[in-house]
């Protein structure tokens, strides 16, 4: 029993770490309070509970995968692994150097890597595979409007769009 529960809190600390180390790269006042983001930006507060329900989602697919004892589980959890790293170096990009055009590229990444993490995670349980989906949904919308934000702020394509 204490080793079963014992591997969901290894999980769990391993999202909290992750998300921790994401949060160390604050974007200071200045720089965030001056970008021009879209109108569908969600508050901070919004943003914050959607990463730690996704954190929380993504800890148990883990989980559950681990917990299935199936072969290829040490694989598909190298895929998850390699996500929150992601999650992480967008972080850097985004806020901490500031480089929004680069982070939405990783963003792109992100999204065929939690793609490919989903279809291991499938082969080994459909309930684990489907615990990522509101991560994919999130990382999606993450990336169109690191787009926007991007061209709204001298991004390349902001002379296609504007004309400038």
């Amino acid at each position: 029993m204490i080793a079963r529960y014992g591997s969901l809190a290894v999980f769990l600390l391993i999202v909290i770490a992750t998300s921790a180390i994401s949060g160390m790269f604050d974007a200071g006042e200045w720089y965030y309070v001056k970008l021009n983001k879209p109108f569908l930006w969600p508050p901070a507060w919004l943003t914050s509970l959607v990463w730690a329900l996704v954190y929380l989602l993504m800890a148990l697919a883990a989980w559950y995968v681990w917990l299935s004892g199936h072969l290829s589980r040490k694989g598909a959890l190298i895929w998850w692994g390699f996500l929150l790293l992601l999650n992480i170096a967008w972080s850097f990009l985004f806020f901490g150097i500031h480089r929004i055009g680069w982070a939405w590229l990783l963003l792109g990444v992100t999204i065929i890597v939690a793609l490919l993490s989903i279809r291991a995670f499938r082969l080994i349980s459909v309930q684990a595979s489907n615990l990522l989906m509101p991560y994919l949904g999130w990382v999606g919308l993450l990336w169109i409007l690191n787009f926007v934000i991007w061209t709204k702020n001298g991004g390349i394509f902001i002379y296609m769009l504007y004309g400038k």
